[in-house]
């Protein structure tokens, strides 16, 4: 009896083990030295910009309009429970220009999540947003950075690429100010690297979204002042370069077989 429960044990433990190993690229400068992709490393010359927990009515608003008086396209992970509540919002997100991504249905961490929830968590999320907006998102971001083997077989089975962070702001803290947003973004930020803000404050501290709202001219004006280019995901890792030149081939392609019919 004791060595059966003892391999079941051991066998629960191992599972465990598998399920919860992706966890450890939670830790930023791991991630960063050694899955730099993950990370969300690209161009030399460019930062990402992005943004977690929204759409927000109360505060994402705001957000498009800072990012609208500085020429910045940016991308927001959105939580579809939100989502939910504000179509109309994930449709304005869009029309104003920036990249929309999956952060999941509910703010949950995966680590205590079965994988049936996992891959319908991410999978109905990706399926709303497209619904709802017209656009697939490409890109994921687990709830607290946190992945699991889970997570990421359905991002591989579903076509998404999982995405962190290299700098952010721990704008979500109630002792934030825009000043140790700013400070501590400047801390990492340098060309190829992602930033991570936030534009609700519906898993963070009550109105920390106003803190990050005042600190995000300075950190757009401290990129440029650094000779880095600002804007979204798929600017900043090719992708959307190569999204163009296959549609420019595929447009030449088209144009040969006209003439030569």
């Amino acid at each position: 009896m004791r060595r059966g429960l003892a391999w079941a044990a051991g066998v629960a433990g191992a599972a465990w083990a598998v399920h919860a190993a992706p966890a450890v690229t939670a830790c930023t400068p791991l991630r960063r030295a050694v899955l730099p992709g993950l990370a969300g490393a690209g161009a030399a010359g460019h930062v990402a910009l992005t943004f977690d927990d929204g759409p927000d009515r109360r505060s994402t608003p705001q957000f498009l309009r800072v990012l609208a008086e500085h020429d910045v396209q940016a991308t927001f992970f959105l939580l579809a429970s939100m989502l939910q509540h504000d179509p109309d919002l994930g449709r304005e997100i869009v029309a104003a220009g920036h990249e929309v991504a999956v952060h999941g249905w509910a703010h949950r961490c995966l680590l205590w999540r079965t994988p049936g929830a996992t891959a319908d968590d991410i999978t109905a999320a990706r399926d709303l947003i497209a619904a709802t907006t017209g656009v697939t998102a490409r890109y994921y971001r687990p709830p607290y950075g946190v992945l699991t083997a889970s997570a990421l077989r359905t991002c591989r089975r579903i076509g998404l690429r999982p995405v962190l962070w290299t700098s952010w702001g721990r704008d979500w803290r109630a002792r934030a100010t825009p000043t140790s947003i700013v400070d501590t973004v400047a801390g990492r930020l340098a060309g190829g690297g992602t930033v991570l803000l936030h534009d609700s404050d519906c898993t963070s501290a009550p109105g920390s979204w106003q803190r990050t709202l005042a600190a995000l001219p300075r950190i757009i004006t401290l990129a440029r002042d650094r000779g880095l280019t600002v804007g979204t995901l798929a600017e900043h890792l090719g992708e959307q370069a190569r999204e163009h030149a296959g549609e420019r081939a595929g447009e030449r392609l088209a144009e040969r077989r006209v003439v030569s019919a």
